[in-house]
């Protein structure tokens, strides 16, 4: 070790050398820190997951190409749209703002590719778009729109039109509450507004057809074009008003028999309080409260331009702008103006035109009487425009189409002016029907000494039209009665009615017609007889063609048969009227095809549905007479299940009560029901089987069909569960019936001497049958009646046989098992009242004379007459019948190991027999 040691310092310097980096300082601050990404949920991310087309363009592309400055650059956007929506259509959902947006735009775009390319998309858009999704972005569609269609480009315009018809057809009634600015736009289309030479002041314009020589088609066509979307227009405003009305035959505000649904009642759920009747004044479902004062409409609390054409101060100013224009287009095309045209033929194009100018009058028309001063509009109307109706409009009426294609062989139809129809589709007969339905909203009663002459010539026309023979559709048949309703209003005389009335029967009576036609006429005679029944209350002049009408509706019914259940409920429903108001030539008819309309195998009433069968049944009220053959018919319809059980109910309820035990205390029809033939449908309908059937059923052997015993001479045929079930809902309200006679002795012997007659000697019965006669023993029998031996005998047989058929029945039988409580009590029932009947059946279980098998059953049922206690007494009267079947029984079983029934039934017979004071001595040594 060196001797000399290095002191170490404190403080040591340290020398820093060339290209050496500085140390840190111990007490140095560390400032690094790390940065991590953060982690984006998936569903924020936007780019790369929206869907795409073949161009490999998602939803934001194609819009924002929708602003592009080249015309086939949004022609492509608009197919890549429809491309991209149809194969993924919940981006419309998603994006449903932006697209109709950016399609509304370009309504008004300068190329017309993109203008008809719009169109497709906006059509598809329609078929995927429901109203209540585009409702909250219709007002920007419609502005767009509007602004189309008042665009300065003709090309525009006329595109417009076909936006227009999309959007009349997907969402009319979006478009009609925007009805005041669109009515001004389609006016702005055909005319242009001019100062009136006759006013002083520039505070009125008025409006005349304007003509632009720049359009691709003619004036005349474009104002074609333009009405033709005005009528759709307006008739998208009439079917959203609120009070609806059938054109032609609408049903007058003040008619007392106007249809109203009516309230079903259940009088046995109202019986036991499960359905609570509220009754209102003339209410129907919509009760009518008779109050001076009245609620304030919506309507009235809006501006005038909300209201649309429901205020009567903006239909009145729309019809003030819009007749002038219409009348002049009627001048252009009317036959004056086309030379060389002859007489009041038509071209097609001007007949076409003609038709739109009368089609849009009428539904103004329409729109006037939905207003509360009905009477103060039709003034209004006839005040300031019948003289020119009569002096444009009626002056080549009527009209007819000139053909202008060259016939090489005549043509009976084709000259034929009132069923003529062009080739092009234009209906001749409907434009001079609109232009009859116009006039005569007009007239009436106060004016008929005026207004004859024009009059005159509608009668004659409707007259002619009616009795041509031509074949009319439902739309011409609809006009046609609307004018001739119309026409019998204005002039209620028979003189004046009787030719129209008769006029229409002879439509009627053709062949073949169309069932919307045939149900038109059918609701016109209906009101008219409606009508002349009310006026003829006191004085009774009716007409003659109404009465051979009514006639021959139960014929009808009879010969419709099920080929057209609509048109027999129509036919009902009138006849059911007519019969409530005892019209006598309908009785009579409905008297002579009533075996027709109810027979039971082809009759009208079990061809037809349940609630035609409830109105039919209901009509049997109403026959003058129930002679026995008609009572068969309805027994056979009531047991043979192709009416329900409750309306067999209701039929035999209904029979009830036009018999002479219904209780009336006044004096009832003479000779309506006779007695014999009540009693014998009420028979007939409690055997549930004609003369005929139970005669085929004596041939039946062995099962399944036939349960059988060798204790009694009755075998049973076992019917369906339905038929069962059919029947005994049937059988039930017979013994109400039955029960409510007040002679109950008398009604007895009718029952015994019926059951005697017809079943007593039979070999096979349905069990039905018999289950039902024991009900109606049972119901019937009373301390007066006596009972033949007869009688006896075959209820015991009835009774046994079906008490032996209720303990063999297998537990897999589910179909049958559900019989066995019906059956059971109705066999209990007649022991327990009768005690005789108990000990014919005893007497009758020989056990000697059958076989083994069955010797458990015997023993079964004798073990639940003695537990039961309604029998007990009478079994205890029957102790020693008892006791001597127990004695055979063990005899036969002599020999064998006892078996738990047998057990069973010594215990039994210990309980509840032996054990009586009564009861011999001996029994015990059977044991």
């Amino acid at each position: 070790m060196t001797k000399k040691r290095k002191r170490q310092e404190d403080f040591q310097k340290v020398k820093l050398k060339v290209g050496k980096k500085k140390p840190k300082l111990e007490n140095a601050t560390d400032t690094t820190f790390k940065t991590k990404a953060i982690q984006i949920p998936e569903q924020l991310k936007e780019d790369g997951v929206l869907p795409t087309q073949n161009r490999k363009l998602n939803i934001k592309d194609l819009l924002s190409q929708m602003h592009h400055y080249s015309p086939g650059v949004k022609h492509n956007a608009l197919l890549g749209l429809k491309e991209l929506l149809s194969q993924y259509p919940f981006v419309i959902d998603a994006h449903l703002s932006s697209i109709i947006s950016e399609v509304a735009a370009v309504f008004t775009d300068k190329d017309s590719s993109v203008r008809g390319a719009a169109v497709h998309l906006l059509q598809f858009l329609a078929s995927k778009i429901k109203a209540e999704q585009i409702a909250p972005f219709f007002p920007l569609v419609s502005a767009h729109l509007s602004s189309a269609m008042t665009h300065i480009s003709e090309g525009i315009q006329e595109d417009s039109l076909k936006v227009l018809d999309v959007l009349l057809e997907a969402y009319p009634a979006l478009l009609t509450d925007r009805s005041i600015i669109l009515l001004k736009n389609f006016v702005e289309l055909i005319s242009h507004q001019q100062l009136s030479k006759r006013l002083k002041s520039r505070d009125k314009l008025s409006w005349m057809l304007s003509v632009n020589p720049n359009r691709r088609v003619t004036s005349q066509q474009w104002r074609l074009n333009v009405l033709t979307r005005l009528k759709k227009f307006l008739q998208a405003v009439v079917d959203g008003s609120s009070d609806t009305e059938d054109e032609g035959l609408q049903e007058q505000k003040d008619n007392p028999h106007s249809m109203r649904n009516p309230v079903c009642i259940s009088w046995k759920l109202h019986a036991n309080n499960q359905q609570q009747i509220q009754l209102f004044e003339s209410g129907g479902l919509r009760p009518k409260i008779n109050s001076s004062f009245r609620l304030r409409s919506l309507t009235s609390v809006m501006d005038s331009a909300e209201k649309g054409l429901s205020s009567a101060e903006n239909l009145k100013g729309f019809i003030e702008i819009i007749i002038p224009l219409l009348i002049e287009c009627w001048i252009e095309a009317s036959p004056a103006q086309s030379a060389p045209i002859l007489g009041n033929l038509l071209e097609s194009e001007s007949q076409q035109l003609m038709q739109q100018v009368l089609s849009i009058i009428h539904l103004l028309w329409k729109l006037t009487k939905r207003h509360d001063e009905t009477y103060k509009m039709e003034l209004w109307l006839r005040m300031n425009y019948l003289v020119d109706f009569k002096h444009h409009f009626m002056r080549h009426f009527p009209y007819s189409l000139q053909d202008t294609v060259k016939h090489k062989k005549k043509d009976p139809c084709k000259s034929n002016r009132n069923c003529m129809k062009s080739s092009n589709n234009i209906d001749h007969l409907l434009l001079n029907l609109t232009l009859c339905d116009i006039m005569v909203s007009l007239a009436s009663t106060s004016t008929l000494q005026t207004d004859s002459g024009w009059l005159d010539m509608i009668r004659k026309f409707v007259t002619d039209t009616l009795q041509d023979g031509s074949k009319l559709n439902s739309k011409q048949v609809n006009r046609l009665l609307g004018v001739t309703w119309r026409l019998m209003q204005i002039q209620q005389n028979k003189v004046a009615t009787e030719p129209l009335i008769k006029a229409v029967y002879t439509l009627y009576q053709q062949r073949n017609l169309l069932f919307p036609v045939r149900t038109l006429l059918l609701k016109f005679f209906s009101r008219v007889y409606q009508k002349e029944d009310l006026r003829t209350q006191r004085i009774r002049s009716r007409s003659k063609v109404l009465s051979r009408w009514l006639a021959g509706l139960p014929q009808q019914l009879a010969l419709l048969g099920l080929r057209n259940p609509e048109l027999s409920n129509q036919l009902i429903d009138i006849i059911h009227s007519a019969a409530s108001r005892s019209n006598k030539e309908l009785l009579q008819s409905l008297q002579a095809t009533a075996a027709r309309i109810y027979d039971p195998l082809e009759g009208t009433l079990v061809l037809l549905p349940a609630e035609a069968q409830r109105r039919l049944v209901q009509l049997v009220y109403f026959l003058p007479c129930l002679p026995a053959s008609l009572l068969a018919c309805l027994s056979r319809c009531c047991i043979m299940g192709r009416m329900s059980s409750d309306l067999a109910a209701t039929l035999i309820g209904i029979l009830h009560m036009r018999s002479s035990f219904a209780g009336w205390k006044c004096q009832v029809q003479d000779n309506s029901v006779n007695d014999v033939d009540y009693f014998s449908f009420l028979f007939s309908t409690l055997i549930g089987f004609s003369r005929e059937e139970l005669t085929s059923l004596q041939g039946i052997r062995g099962k399944p069909h036939i349960s059988q015993t060798q204790l009694s001479p009755i075998r049973l045929y076992l019917t369906d569960l339905d038929q069962f079930l059919h029947h005994w809902a049937v059988t039930e309200v017979i013994c109400h019936s039955l029960s409510t006679i007040p002679s109950q002795s008398q009604c007895f012997d009718i029952l015994q001497t019926g059951i005697c007659k017809y079943l007593v000697g039979l070999v096979v019965i349905p069990d039905s049958t018999a289950g039902s006669v024991l009900c109606a023993i049972n119901k019937l029998l009373d301390q007066a009646c006596i009972i033949s031996e007869n009688l006896h005998r075959f209820l015991a047989s009835c009774c046994y046989s079906l008490l032996y058929f209720l303990l063999t029945i297998d537990r897999e039988d589910a179909e049958h098992l559900q019989k066995r409580d019906m059956l059971w009590r109705s066999c209990i029932s007649a022991l327990a009242l009768l005690p005789r009947l108990l000990r014919l059946m005893l007497q009758s279980l020989q056990v000697s004379r059958i076989c083994r098998e069955e010797l458990p059953v015997v023993a079964q049922l004798l073990r639940l007459l003695m537990q039961h206690g309604q029998l007990r007494s009478h079994m205890i009267t029957n102790e020693f019948l008892v006791q001597q079947i127990i004695k055979d029984i063990m005899t036969l079983k002599s020999g064998d190991v006892q078996e738990q029934w047998l057990t069973d039934l010594h215990y039994c017979f210990n309980i509840y027999l032996a054990s009586h004071p009564q009861t011999p001595g001996p029994i015990n040594t059977v044991y």
